[in-house]
């Protein structure tokens, strides 16, 4: 096993951190200088003097890429164990690191995840930054993690091809991780670990410029749907002004936006790098479920309208509001999904162990 550690001007945590994790097991642990100069060389030479393996980037260049770095070097060793990845400011206990080490052992396939539950003196922006992120991740994928932006986590060894071709070089690195992963039939676990929060002024998240990274990733899960959503109300508001009847407008404004959504979904939303799903399988499944979706539309605005009074704009928003997550997450878990066959097994064992969660 491994313990991969991104460091970018650390300080005595680092070494603190190392000593515990020494102390508790053998494991090889490689550290990342994400070009922290030459006024911390003092630190990595400490480090190195612990038997760690130190690899160093001349000028910084984010943590996504100190990450992929440590993970090419992983795979060049030779190394056919697991890599457990931790924060270097101290916020991850070696028991917490060790348990995630053996939850990677039994489990292949999985994306192992150090949950936080923001217990004790967490400061609001800490818990309201993450809430936020996990509600909007929950709406884009249809997968509920509790802690999305924990830096305690592990992968086994066949992810490292994947792990070194995830997009993103900064913090969004890690959020691209979560949101590829399902794309390539891997499934998480989620172990949970201590809140441990440090008063600390040195960190390195750019609340606007890396909080922006991280959120546009799923922006562009939600992009397609809202538009094709605004491009059938919008068609359905046409449609009614030109006096079409109900199911007229509803069917004809659902079809427009439809042939719309899924030509975007296929080639930009759900494509696997350059390549496209294939028609032959996605779009018999889309357009079936078009066909659910266009009769809940149809009978839950006129429930709304009819039964309960209220005017067909506000009820086609209420109904849009109620069916926008059930298409996304069928879209996402069975339209455009890879390696269906194996995830279905993934999720059968989920189901059947109380231990894992997804």
């Amino acid at each position: 096993m491994t313990i991969l550690i991104p460091a970018y001007e650390p300080d005595t945590r680092l070494l603190t951190l190392i000593e515990k994790i020494k102390a508790a097991c053998n494991f090889k642990i490689v550290v990342v200088d994400d070009g922290s100069g030459e006024a911390y060389r003092g630190i990595f030479k400490a480090v190195q003097g612990y038997g760690c393996t130190v690899l160093t980037h001349e000028t910084n260049q984010g943590k996504g890429r100190a990450l992929k770095t440590g993970f090419q070097y992983v795979k060049e060793t030779g190394k056919s164990e697991g890599v457990v990845c931790a924060d270097s400011d101290g916020q991850h206990l070696p028991q917490d690191i060790l348990k995630i080490a053996q939850r990677i052992e039994e489990l292949k396939g999985y994306i192992v995840l150090g949950c936080r539950h923001f217990t004790g003196n967490v400061p609001l922006r800490s818990r309201f930054g993450n809430s936020v992120t996990r509600m909007v991740y929950t709406l884009a994928t249809g997968h509920r993690i509790y802690d999305t932006q924990t830096g305690l986590r592990g992968y086994s060894s066949d992810m490292l091809d994947w792990l070194c071709e995830v997009p993103g070089e900064r913090f969004e690195y890690e959020m691209n991780i979560l949101l590829d992963a399902d794309k390539e039939g891997y499934s998480f676990s989620q172990v949970d670990i201590n809140t441990v929060y440090h008063e600390n002024h040195s960190s390195h998240f750019r609340t606007f410029v890396d909080s922006a990274k991280v959120y546009i990733p799923l922006l562009k899960f939600s992009a397609s749907s809202l538009v094709s959503g605004i491009l059938d109300f919008s068609l359905l508001m046409i449609f009614q002004y030109l006096q079409l009847s109900l199911l007229l407008s509803v069917i004809s404004a659902r079809a427009c936006s439809s042939a719309f959504n899924y030509s975007v979904n296929r080639s930009f939303v759900f494509a696997k790098g350059n390549q496209s799903y294939n028609s032959q399988n996605s779009l018999p499944k889309y357009f079936s479920l078009v066909l659910i979706i266009m009769a809940l539309n149809y009978e839950l605005i006129r429930f709304i309208n009819l039964r309960l009074a209220i005017p067909v704009f506000y009820a086609k928003v209420l109904t849009e509001f109620i069916l926008f997550l059930l298409s996304y997450v069928v879209q996402k878990t069975f339209v455009f999904k890879h390696k269906q066959w194996q995830s279905s097994i993934k999720r059968c064992v989920l189901l059947s162990s109380p231990t894992l969660r997804e």
